[in-house]
């Protein structure tokens, strides 16, 4: 069965809750999927989350975001977005995956694993939270070792390794260590992330200078065991005592998704996706980008404050285009 639209939109986190607001302003007959919960990425979170940002930032299309905090956190936040698409009425259909899409006549055909959609035009905003970086260490796929991190208590009097340096690396090795685990950081630079939320950064240090959480600086995983981790260290290979392995080192957008929908990558590290930066349509006629997605590699560039502005520039360019006439 194949079911007509004017716009497809993949995601429903907040950009793409954005950008179906615009579309409902608009009278376009639109739909959103998303293959995991509302919000699937912030979903998956930290329980104990605080965002760098304030809730204003993170509101869409002028509706409050009230928070009791300065900064919001995971559950306000997942509240908030919750409402938007709820008291909206937004036409969002979640657990459906996208298998493929082509373009056919000028029309693009979108699979599901539920549905069969055609529409004129297809939005992008499926962020970058689903594919972690990985260590490439043997012994990596041991089910003591996680790219996620929820919550402390499952660590407690456990020997825990947490690998990097961002704000993700700082909050579980924190929240592990107040629960009674005994954390050790291997981190690849020689120091804290400059870019650690300012509150944070001052408590991570203070840990590890008075002992209390150990760290190898200029250092990285060689080996993952069952009882112990092998770390190269400036002083040489380091055995550790080891239970868990918290690896937060970063993830990416699926890149093979967007090579397959013909949206070319820049030629380096990055992967830039190509997109006009006025329109935020890329190469493929009718097909655009919104949210974090479009900063390929460059993870910590696009955020819900900055991105959301993407839903307006795509349907003021659409509406100039008057693509539904």
């Amino acid at each position: 069965m194949m079911e007509q639209k004017h716009i497809v939109i993949i995601g429903a986190g907040p950009i793409g809750i954005a950008c179906a607001l615009e579309c409902k302003k608009k009278n376009w007959d639109y739909v959103v999927i998303e293959k995991g919960a509302l919000t699937n990425s912030l979903f998956n979170y930290p329980k104990n989350m605080t965002f760098f940002s304030t809730s204003e930032k993170l509101e869409i299309d002028r509706i409050p975001f009230i928070s009791k905090n300065p900064k919001p956190n995971r559950d306000e936040a997942l509240e908030y977005y919750r409402r938007v698409a709820t008291s909206n009425d937004l036409n969002i259909h979640l657990y459906e995956n996208v298998t493929s899409i082509k373009k056919v006549d000028g029309q693009f055909r979108l699979s599901t694993d539920k549905q069969t959609y055609e529409s004129k035009k297809i939005i992008i905003a499926s962020g970058f939270y689903d594919i972690p970086n990985l260590l490439h260490v043997p012994g990596e796929n041991l089910p003591k070792v996680t790219h996620y991190f929820k919550e402390a208590h499952p660590y407690a009097m456990q020997n825990v390794v947490v690998v990097g340096a961002s704000n993700s690396s700082v909050d579980a090795a924190l929240e592990i260590w107040r629960k009674g685990g005994k954390v050790t950081m291997v981190i690849r630079n020689g120091q804290i992330g400059e870019r650690v939320k300012y509150w944070v950064r001052p408590d991570i240090i203070n840990r590890i200078e008075e002992g209390s959480i150990k760290v190898y600086f200029n250092s990285e995983i060689k080996e993952i065991k069952e009882a112990e981790v092998s770390i190269q260290s400036p002083d040489g290979i380091i055995s550790i005592p080891n239970d868990f392995v918290v690896a937060l080192t970063g993830y990416r957008p699926n890149f093979k998704f967007l090579e397959a929908v013909d949206v070319k990558l820049s030629n380096d590290k990055l992967c830039k996706p190509q997109y006009n930066p006025d329109t935020m349509e890329t190469n493929v006629s009718g097909l655009y980008l919104a949210g974090v997605i479009c900063g390929g590699m460059e993870t910590h560039k696009w955020f819900i404050e900055n991105s959301r502005i993407h839903a307006k520039m795509i349907a003021n360019h659409l509406e100039n285009s008057k693509f539904t006439t």
